[in-house]
């Protein structure tokens, strides 16, 4: 699930996402705004089972999955996805 937390002047906004699951897993963000890169998005556990980043984007398109403990999954908070080079589905963040 993401949410708007606050715009940034007139080019940013601060994003947070965030993930309710089981308590102890190592989760992670990958997508479009980090070159699928999920160690550069460690998602720390907030509190027991809820994962949690905050990001500073401009307003586009983008693609994104969390990754629990090496597994790449949709964010079920999220009704917005797309098709993917691997013929599965990627979330998607439309940010104006």
């Amino acid at each position: 699930m993401y949410t708007i937390v606050e715009k940034i002047g007139n080019s940013k906004k601060r994003v947070s996402l965030s993930l309710d699951s089981q308590p102890g897993h190592c989760v992670k963000l990958a997508g479009s705004f980090n070159d699928w890169d999920p160690e550069s998005s460690p998602m720390p556990e907030k509190a027991a089972g809820h994962y949690a980043v905050t990001l500073e984007l401009a307003p586009g398109y983008y693609e994104y999955k969390f990754v629990i403990d090496g597994e790449w999954v949709l964010d079920d908070g999220n009704s917005n996805f797309a098709s993917n080079d691997f013929g599965t589905l990627n979330s998607v963040l439309q940010l104006d």
